[in-house]
């Protein structure tokens, strides 16, 4: 009688004992489950049910429009195909910045009704107290530092953060602050290399880069992006994977031909 093997787990332990060991951490993002089984079945560690989706699923300019209740929409589904990679969740624009108790209510309906092994929140000093709060209620937070997409309007723009050294140092700063007050791992994004190495090697906790250089302890993107399905952009921190998206429109157009042409279906296509 044969015993089919026990899927262990990814946990947060497990991410921070990564660092420990020296393993690089790979980080994806997914909005439904099709995708999500695709990745877990990959051996991704984390997915990352990112605000990221207003942009690509949702068709808006930015993240600002995705709403609470649209983001535990895809959480939800994504958990379904989820079996072995830690799950964790943006919290995006307004559910967390208007009150301490609508942030907790919030975090704990990505853990109670979606499913979520943790939660992503973007800030320093700002949100350092809310995250301990978080913490202290057994809400597991990971931190983002540096170009921080909801706050698009304040940045004015895209640019790599962290160029001079009065904001290198508080980045530097409020990366220590994080991790003291409870996060488990922590994403920088598009700022300059040699700033994300030092962060990263002046914490225990684990970094996760997305456009800051190798020296991070993982890496995260965009799967739509690494994919070529999203073409509106595309960064100069994005290594394209597959131009999947000129697939889809070739299969599309073979397809319209087929149809048009009568080629499609044929007798064997048929009852």
């Amino acid at each position: 009688m044969s015993v089919e093997k026990k899927i262990k787990r990814v946990t947060v332990p497990s991410i921070i004992n990564m660092k420990r060991n020296g393993e690089p951490i790979a980080m994806l993002t997914a909005y439904d489950a099709l995708m999500s089984e695709i990745l877990d079945r990959s051996g991704i560690d984390i997915i990352l049910v990112g605000d990221s989706g207003g942009m690509v699923m949702g068709g808006h300019e930015n993240t600002l429009a995705v709403t609470m209740d649209e983001m535990i929409i895809y959480t939800k589904s994504v958990r379904r195909g989820v079996n072995r990679a830690l799950l964790v969740a943006d919290m995006p624009f307004l559910s967390y910045q208007c009150s301490e108790s609508e942030a907790i209510r919030n975090a704990g309906r990505f853990l109670q009704e979606a499913g979520v092994e943790a939660v992503k929140l973007e800030g320093g000093k700002a949100v350092a107290g809310l995250i301990r709060k978080l913490v202290q209620y057994g809400i597991p937070v990971m931190g983002h530092l540096g170009l921080t997409p909801q706050s698009i309007h304040q940045f004015g723009g895209y640019g790599v953060r962290g160029k001079d050294s009065m904001l290198a140092s508080q980045l530097k700063e409020e990366a220590l602050l994080l991790q003291d007050a409870g996060v488990f791992s922590l994403v920088l994004e598009k700022i300059p290399a040699a700033l994300a190495e030092a962060i990263s090697m002046s914490l225990q906790i684990p970094t996760i880069g997305i456009g800051a250089g190798k020296g991070c302890d993982g890496q995260v993107l965009v799967s739509h992006d690494m994919l070529g399905l999203y073409e509106k952009f595309k960064p100069k921190f994005v290594r394209r994977y597959a131009e999947l998206g000129k697939e889809m429109m070739a299969a599309f157009v073979h397809y319209i031909e087929d149809v048009k042409s009568k080629k499609f279906p044929n007798e064997d296509e048929s009852y």
